[in-house]
């Protein structure tokens, strides 16, 4: 029997506001974090915004919209994940009145994708605090913040209640924990951060996004809202019993996101993690109700898996999606040092539905490479990307092993399905698109669209549900 992806599995692709829109400063729009993160997460941050920003102009999908919605309808793209801007709609981040122009920018958006029948999955924060929120309340330490994204919740809720149906409450919300300043808008820099102020900003998450899960049913009942969580499947280095601890010790990091959003409630092993490090979690009456609003659905992230032991000697780090741990001996790595483990993904999806018995679904996942645009014997321009193509079909292969495990999947959408600013090094040339777009690190470039080779392979991937797979 061939690979099986059930009827109406959502294929799609995955980008975020802050990635690709540019337009920083256009139409009412207030700085974000971003505006002032020109190196990604290796810092240093800049008190405006500086030219060497790649993200200021980023593929200026805020112009281009129209032309890049139609490539992926070309594709056939059921889904186009996207965040909106929060600093669009509500430039500081604290007024009481939204952004007109910033709302109807998205209006547009949304009904461009309607035209070609394409679904939006709208991720509501994605790593784009207004800088406002994050120099003067300190980001989501401060309990205002819970405020601030209640009204703006309820404002997109209301606004795109007809022409949204798949909604994510925070993108990757456990990243808050390596990246407090990215994830958290958190403007005490990590080193001064105590494991205080870091739990209760994100309690305060945690309220921020049950809450959101409320306002959404009440005012868009036949949304389906999830949350959004970075996985990273975590293998004891060796059998020793204390390489299992530490690798469960690990994922419980992880889990906690997922768990408390899944089953309304704070676990017992965080519970004793707070004891153990004299955390104290201020909770505001009406709290522990509020969190029993739990997602619909489970979405997140797939790069790479990691191993983790306790011998302190080959506890160095290795590159991943923001959280390190040990090389695994038996996986290749890509250019930036992220381990390529399609397996994984199988492995999460199993361990996600065990555990939570909720659709999943993947909404990032991809391979960030440097391409080389060439002239083919066609005459066009394009990309040889089969290390894209390979990357990509092994792991939906393993989707579809997943799936015949009995894993309800609601769909897939690859990351940076047209090339954009990376989130995690603000670099252009670390490309994941499907589409290649003229721009480079030093600003040059016609901002012009070209479809890769992995443009085509994609196209008959949804054509045929997935049946054009190679084992």
């Amino acid at each position: 029997m061939g690979l099986q992806f059930p009827d109406g599995f959502l294929w799609g692709g995955a980008v975020a506001a802050n990635q690709l829109e540019g337009a920083y400063n256009e139409d009412g729009k207030g700085w974000s974090t971003q505006d002032v993160s020109p190196n990604g997460i290796k810092g240093p941050i800049t008190e405006t915004p500086t030219e060497d920003n790649m993200k200021l102009v980023g593929i200026d999908f805020y112009h281009r919209y129209k032309e890049d919605i139609k490539l992926f309808a070309e594709m056939g793209f059921k889904v186009f994940r996207t965040s909106i801007a929060w600093s669009r709609i509500f430039p500081k981040g604290d007024e009481l009145e939204p952004n007109e122009q910033g709302l109807q920018f998205y209006d547009d958006l949304f009904d461009e994708c309607h035209k070609y029948g394409i679904e939006p999955l709208v991720t509501i924060s994605h790593y784009e605090t207004p800088l406002h929120l994050s120099k003067h309340y300190n980001g989501w330490v401060n309990r205002k913040l819970v405020e601030f994204y209640e009204r703006y919740a309820r404002v997109v809720f209301s606004r795109y209640k007809n022409k949204v149906k798949y909604w994510l409450t925070f993108n990757e919300i456990n990243s808050i924990l390596e990246e407090p300043f990215m994830s958290g808008g958190i403007y005490t820099p990590k080193k001064e951060l105590s494991k205080q102020d870091l739990y209760q900003a994100v309690h305060h998450e945690f309220v921020a996004s049950a809450m959101a899960v409320k306002i959404g049913h009440e005012l868009a009942p036949g949304a389906q809202i999830g949350c959004m969580v970075l996985s990273m499947p975590t293998y004891p280095l060796t059998p020793n019993p204390d390489d299992v601890i530490a690798a469960m010790e690990f994922e419980h990091k992880n889990y906690f996101f997922a768990d408390v959003h899944v089953r309304g409630y704070y676990p017992g092993y965080m519970k004793r993690y707070f004891r153990e490090n004299n955390i104290s979690i201020h909770m505001e009456p009406g709290d522990e109700e509020i969190l029993k609003h739990t997602v619909d659905f489970i979405s997140f992230s797939y790069y790479v898996s990691t191993c983790q032991t306790a011998d302190p000697v080959k506890l160095e780090a290795r590159g991943g999606n923001l959280i390190g741990g040990v090389a695994n001996p038996y996986l290749q790595a890509s250019e930036w040092g992220w381990q390529i483990d399609p397996q994984g993904l199988r492995y999460v999806m199993n361990m996600f539905y065990d555990r939570y018995q909720k659709p999943l679904f993947i909404v990032e996942n991809g391979l960030g490479a440097v391409d080389q645009l060439i002239t083919n014997g066609h005459g066009e321009k394009t990309v040889e990307d089969d290390y894209r193509i390979k990357y990509l079909n092994d792991h939906l292969v393993q989707v579809a092993e997943a799936i015949a495990d009995g894993v309800e999947v609601m769909g897939y959408t690859s990351w940076g399905c047209i090339d954009l600013v990376s989130a995690s090094t603000a670099e252009l040339k670390k490309r994941y698109g499907f589409i290649y777009v003229d721009r480079h690190d030093d600003g040059s470039g016609t901002l012009e669209r070209y479809r890769k080779k992995s443009f085509h392979w994609y196209k008959e991937v949804i054509a045929t549900n997935g049946q054009s797979l190679q084992r």
